[in-house]
This record gives C-alpha cells, structure tokens and sequence, in this order.
C-alpha cells in the first residue's frame, strides 16, 4: 500500500527573497517529514523544523545539527590548548548550530561569523531561526559580518585562530559557481594567511571528498585528516581539517 499524506505536511514556505546571489528560501515543516537526522535537532513551536534553500538546492535545516557542532568543536580540539581565547571566523550562519556551539565554548575570545545573504541574518535577528541563534547572537564576542566569504578571506584585516566554513554542500558541490574559488588553490592561499601558525582549517562537507584532502596538503597545510557523522540514509557528513604548520 502506498503510504499516505496529509496535505498539511507538505513544506511551508514563510519567505522567498532575492538577492545579488540568487534566491534564499526559508520554509517549515514538521519535523516527522522529509529530511530529518537522529536527534540533535533545534526546531520551532511544536517541533516544526526550517530549511533553507538557496536557488533550489537544499543547504540545511534544523532537523539535527550534531556535523555542525562538530565542524566547531573538532577545530578547537586541534587547536593548542595553552592558547589563551582564540579567535574564531565562521563561514557560513546558515541555521545557526554553528555559532551556537561556537558561544556556548568561553574558551573561544572573538567570533566573527561572515553571512552574504541579508535574508538569513534577517531570519535569525528578527525571525524564527532566532530559536536557535539569540543567545549566541547576544553574546559580546559574537559578531555578523555581511559580506562574501570568499572575498573576505582573501581581503580581510584579521587573523584567526580557526576557519570553520559552510558555505556550501562541500568542496565538491558549490551553491553558486564562484564560491568553488574558495577551494581552489588561491583561495587555500588565501584561508593559510588568514589563519595565526598552528591554527586549523575547517571545512564541512555533504561527503567525504579525497581530492580536496590532497589540495590542502598541496596548499601547504599539515595534520591533514576528516571526522565523520553518521547520517540516517546515504554517506556520513564529513568535517575536512587541516593546521597551517608554517
């Protein structure tokens, strides 16, 4: 027998935004529907989970959250750990799992968090992604950037301790095409002078990628290695790390 559906099930979109990138998407769902990981997750009222989707490709949603964590956690676990409040650049808002972790570690000094979609920001300082996100939003060493990631690595006036970036489904499936430049042998340059010696390189990805383990070696970078999470269908989430050994 076919399983069956209640219409009110079905994804609700709360807001569809264009931008100099593209379209942005926010929708809700209940959280028994559609993608959903094991535990971990941060959802609405009455468990609702929210996605988000950019040009019609599904980047995340508050389902579960346990690789987006880890992407924080694990840089700082291979950071030296006599190194007094490091500062942290997190590529990537996206729902929010991330600098949550990232606020509720005091270890961390400074947290900047580069965002190039308005809409997100908008989603978390005055929206429903705020569940997630208003503690860490509030915390002194938190601060938004919105601006492109890409440029700002390259360009930026700061040195950090660690990079964690989502930005993307991996270094193998961009949202948009220009963002593969952060993958690329400049843009690893680029991420290698924005980092202090001895700070790490951390890089989400929807799968493991071994070509993208061998460009950071070729770039430079030392203690090269991935941690995975097991996800409840399909291959596990991967977290690519790497220290700039220099």
């Amino acid at each position: 027998m076919s399983p069956q559906y209640d219409v009110t099930d079905a994804p609700v979109t709360l807001e569809r935004r264009e931008g100099p990138y593209g379209e942005v998407v926010l929708r809700r769902r209940p959280a028994s529907v559609g993608r959903s990981g094991p535990g971990g997750g941060a959802g609405g009222p009455a468990g609702d989970v929210y996605e988000i989707i950019a040009n019609g490709c599904f980047l995340m949603d508050t389902s579960d959250g346990r690789s987006e964590r880890l992407l924080i956690d694990a840089a700082l676990a291979a950071l030296p750990p006599e190194r007094p409040a490091p500062a942290l650049l997190i590529g990537g808002l996206g729902v929010g799992f991330s600098l949550a972790r990232a606020a509720a570690e005091r270890r961390w000094g400074r947290i900047a968090v580069v965002e190039r979609e308005a809409a997100v920001i908008d989603w978390h300082r005055a929206g429903p992604l705020a569940a997630v996100s208003a503690e860490a939003l509030a915390d002194p060493r938190t601060e938004i950037l919105h601006t492109d990631l890409v440029a700002y690595v390259r360009d930026a006036p700061h040195i950090y301790d660690a990079l964690c970036l989502d930005i993307d489904n991996g270094p193998d499936w961009t949202v948009t095409e220009d963002n593969g430049g952060l993958y690329s042998p400049a843009g690893l340059a680029a991420c290698r002078a924005r980092l202090n010696p001895g700070g790490v390189l951390a890089v989400w990805s929807a799968q493991p990628s071994p070509a993208f383990d061998e460009a950071l070696r070729n770039a430079g970078f030392t203690g090269v290695r991935t941690e995975e999470i097991a996800v409840a269908r399909g291959v596990p989430d991967v977290v690519h790390l790497a220290v700039q050994g220099a």
